[in-house]
């Protein structure tokens, strides 16, 4: 149970900092523009931005962190079998944000390194490893397909919604 309510603060904490705090052409914020119309969202956002002020790590390296952390916390039950071996999907989560960094400080895909983001993902990792990972997996991630896979792969998903259109 303390899982749950960890997760839906986590993502909604990271949803409120996507949806106020980052660029419109940002995919998630592209849904709220499609339900709302432009000028209602710019007017609410300028509300919260105006009453809530936020810099920084904590609009800019916060989300990617927390991401870690429930993207983890999701994933520490499963495996996926790779000819005879199980592979952890635990560790994917912090792997993936790492490596997009080190792709971004290589130029292999568009972005700015950022130690911070670094930072955020292995403390988001760490957290979650100390605090629900004390089992080992245990389930096939994909075989059967169950709701808390789909759960677990609907995390990865999130992603997209951090996607910024150009």
């Amino acid at each position: 149970m303390r899982k749950n309510y960890s997760l839906v603060i986590a993502l909604s904490i990271s949803l409120f900092i996507y949806v106020f705090y980052r660029t419109d052409k940002t995919a998630v914020n592209q849904l709220f523009i499609y339900f709302l119309s432009l000028e209602s969202y710019i007017l609410i956002k300028n509300i919260v931005v105006s009453a809530i002020p936020l810099k920084g790590a904590i609009v800019y390296s916060l989300p990617g962190g927390l991401w870690v952390f429930c993207a983890t916390t999701l994933a520490h039950r499963f495996y996926f079998r790779f000819r005879h071996h199980k592979i952890q999907i635990g560790l994917l989560p912090v792997l993936f944000a790492v490596g997009l960094e080190f792709c971004q400080l290589t130029r292999l895909t568009p972005g700015i390194f950022d130690v911070g983001d670094v930072t955020f993902y292995v403390i988001g990792w760490m957290l979650s490893s100390a605090l629900f990972n004390s089992l080992r997996p245990n389930q096939n991630i994909l075989s059967p397909l169950t709701l808390n896979g789909f759960t677990c792969l609907s995390c990865f998903f999130c992603v997209f919604l951090a996607h910024v259109s150009r």
